[in-house]
């Protein structure tokens, strides 16, 4: 499937300014995950004046800042995101900022209560004026399931039944029905407030050990790590075919991310991050926007040049080439 082939936004999330924002057939857009920050020697940032920065993104016309989900610091990981609760941070950047869509990538799902994350997710969305794009995963954190005295083993299952009850809670008025895992409803109880449109738009992150048809078919999108360009064609192959005959399906990565100070730095892989100075990374995207990538989200963290300096050469010179085409 060529991008500009692709099918047109659903109608019910066409209007929705978050998800239209980051995801537009035949399109790339360009986002962050949080924090805007460089701290390449250490697992926890400073937060230093990520308002401002968040800001920044917001009115240099970025699609999406997205929220991480990492409750503890496990240091065989060495990387603790944000730091602060996802949700928390999504109610705080949506009085900061004005456009951009705000995303989680993503919420823990099997560790959390499923009632609880549609009450979040759907507050959110008002107090954002829908900018919030929620996705969802499994984690990759074994260590963290039994601090929370949740089975790891079944946690495919639990995802799946947990994205369901987000639909219901967030999509019907006083549901009825019993879930396997999680409680029953009796057309009794009514989940406030519900979105301000249709529905909530939410993707998944990471494969959360899901097929890629059962993703196409009950999710908007995918949303996954890579690093490793090499094999994208033969991924997107793969999703391309799993969601043929389910209107847009959009895939974006995320990745660790470094610019190089020289605009004609070649394209290197540098462990789990890629470094590129700015024209090869205009010629890479190009490219993936014709294959049919949808967006990317940028994590900074391994960047040695300051925050600020790296956002404002990428909305000066990169994003204007892939801006209204």
């Amino acid at each position: 499937m060529n991008a500009h082939t692709s099918p047109a936004l659903p109608a019910d999330l066409n209007q929705h300014p978050g998800y239209s924002r980051v995801f537009q057939p035949g399109k790339l857009s360009i986002g962050f995950i949080m924090p805007l920050e460089s701290y390449p020697d250490s697992p926890f940032p400073t937060l230093a004046g990520h308002g401002r920065l968040a800001r920044l993104a917001d009115e240099a016309g970025f699609a999406a800042l997205w929220m991480r989900d990492v409750p503890f610091f496990d240091p065989s990981f060495g990387d603790t995101g944000q730091m602060l609760d996802p949700m928390v941070y999504l109610g705080y950047l949506a009085s900061q900022t004005r456009n951009i869509a705000l995303g989680t990538a993503g919420i823990v799902l099997p560790l959390r209560d499923p009632i609880i994350v549609a009450k979040q997710a759907a507050s959110v969305d008002v107090l954002s004026d829908q900018r919030l794009v929620l996705g969802l995963s499994t984690g990759d954190r074994p260590t963290e399931y039994p601090a929370f005295a949740a089975d790891f083993d079944n946690r495919a299952e639990r995802y799946r039944e947990g994205i369901g009850l987000i639909r219901a809670l967030t999509e019907e008025s006083f549901p009825v029905g019993k879930t396997q895992h999680y409680g029953t409803f009796r057309g009794d109880l009514d989940l406030i407030p519900k979105p301000v449109g249709p529905r909530l738009p939410m993707v998944v992150v990471g494969r959360a050990r899901q097929d890629m048809r059962w993703i196409a078919k009950h999710t908007d999108g995918w949303i996954g790590h890579l690093s490793d360009f090499g094999r994208l064609h033969h991924l997107l192959e793969d999703w391309h075919k799993a969601s043929e005959g389910q209107g847009f399906k959009p895939y974006g990565y995320g990745s660790f991310f470094d610019l190089a100070e020289n605009p004609d730095a070649p394209l290197r892989y540098v462990g789990n991050r890629f470094s590129v100075g700015r024209n090869a990374l205009i010629d890479l995207w190009s490219r993936q926007q014709e294959q049919g990538v949808s967006h990317v989200a940028l994590n900074l963290k391994p960047i040695r040049r300051p925050a600020e300096e790296v956002i404002q050469e990428l909305a000066e010179y990169v994003l204007p080439q892939f801006a209204d085409q």
